[in-house]
């Protein structure tokens, strides 16, 4: 950590402003492609969620889309938007200190408002909602703000590998059998929850809601421990300005992707043959080695966007990036209007390789509608919410009329 912090943090001073943010919402619109990929599984269908496939889509080409999403897109994404996260969270700092806002209330208003979407999410568009667990453990980074930054990654460091060592003990140790449907009756109960996609308002909710002592599982024993610990590196390599004043050019970005590659995909394949989300050491496997590769996709990325023939990569994604939370919402609306009863009700019968492409078109979409939107506002209508009550419903202008609260700029 100190030398990737040396090595590309060297130029931090010197970076525009424009250009250090611009590279962490592009990094951030990247990881909304990962993340719709892993969703939309789960909206189209309701065998990913009892850790079944659907008989009906076991050909070649399904079995290979469910390998390669295994291989090169689970538990990646979801690292990469923890991480950026806490790399935010220096900004929101910096912001309250421009602002001449206390930052702690601040904050915590801001921590209620994602919560508050988050339930929403939950209820009415898609029940794997991140947001509420995001916003719990968002609590426990404002308490830890202060610590020096050997603390913050010793703790990352433990945090992590008490998951590791318990997703190691549950497969070694612990018959989940014993308390694990049959397949007969994961079958039986997909099939009930993809019917219930199918229905009208009511049953849609009613399934949301029927996930809700699963997620909070999840939440308390594997994603939250893991967002907690990816925040805390996010904070520490904002502190560092980490990913200010980049040029593409730095040996740890090379040294990231000859190791992190290799590793990550490794990691990725074991993780598939070994039966994916429903094999705790299969599980292990892959969080060890999940970091890594999303480290070399970081690192491609920042390498790509700083090349003279892909910096157009970063005026692509950077707009998606900068209202992230308005098309992870967005997300999971057309993933609701498509499968759901309430719209097209297409659930359980688009197979892998068609929720992969329609993953891809929506994502082209969203890169497009949001350069569009960005042209004529300043702010997602997500953001916009969330920046009302993050101010306390004054995050207009302060005095004199100019803007005031986080830096606003026009892509």
């Amino acid at each position: 950590m100190d030398v990737s912090a040396g090595a590309i943090g060297t130029t931090a001073s010197r970076a525009p402003v424009g250009q250090r943010l611009h590279d962490i919402d592009a990094l951030r619109g990247f990881a909304l492609l990962g993340i719709l990929v892993v969703n939309i599984t789960f909206m189209a269908s309701g065998y990913p969620g009892n850790l079944v496939t659907d008989p009906a889509f076991s050909s070649v080409l399904d079995d290979a889309a469910r390998s390669l999403s295994a291989v090169f897109v689970d538990m990646k994404f979801y690292i990469l938007f923890s991480f950026l996260f806490g790399y935010s969270f220096t900004l929101q700092m910096q912001a309250a200190e421009r602002a001449g806002a206390a930052f702690t209330p601040r904050m915590l208003r801001r921590i209620a408002g994602l919560f508050i979407i988050g339930a929403l999410h939950t209820v009415l568009l898609y029940g794997g909602d991140i947001l509420m667990t995001y916003a719990v453990v968002c609590l426990v980074l404002l308490g830890m703000r202060r610590v020096h930054d050997r603390t913050a990654l010793r703790v990352a460091g433990v945090l992590y590998g008490i998951v590791l060592l318990s997703l190691l003990a549950s497969g070694l140790f612990v018959d989940s059998s014993a308390f694990l449907p049959t397949r007969a009756e994961a079958l039986a109960n997909a099939e009930t929850a993809t019917a219930a996609m199918l229905g009208g308002w009511g049953d849609v909710i009613g399934h949301h809601l029927s996930g809700l002592p699963l997620l909070v599982l999840q939440s308390t024993t594997f994603q939250g421990p893991t967002a907690l610990a990816m925040f805390l590196l996010g904070l520490v390599a904002g502190r560092r300005r980490l990913l200010a004043g980049v040029s593409g050019h730095e040996p740890v970005l090379r040294r990231i992707q000859w190791i992190g590659f290799p590793v990550g995909i490794a990691g990725g394949v074991v993780y598939a043959l070994g039966g994916g989300n429903g094999e705790p050491l299969a599980v292990g496997v892959s969080a060890a080695t999940a970091p890594l590769l999303t480290a070399a996709y970081v690192a491609t990325l920042l390498r790509m966007m700083h090349g003279q023939r892909f910096g157009f990569v970063r005026s692509a994604l950077a707009p998606a990036g900068r209202i992230a939370l308005t098309n992870y919402l967005g997300q999971s609306l057309l993933g609701l209007l498509i499968f759901s009863g309430i719209g097209l009700a297409l659930a359980g019968s688009v197979s892998p390789v068609g929720t992969t492409g329609l993953a891809l078109l929506i994502y082209v979409a969203q890169l497009a509608l949001s350069a569009w939107w960005l042209r004529h506002h300043r702010h997602g209508p997500a953001e916009w919410a969330l920046r009302q009550v993050t101010n306390g419903g004054t995050a207009g202008t302060g005095a004199g009329g100019r803007p005031r609260g986080g830096i606003t700029r026009r892509t």
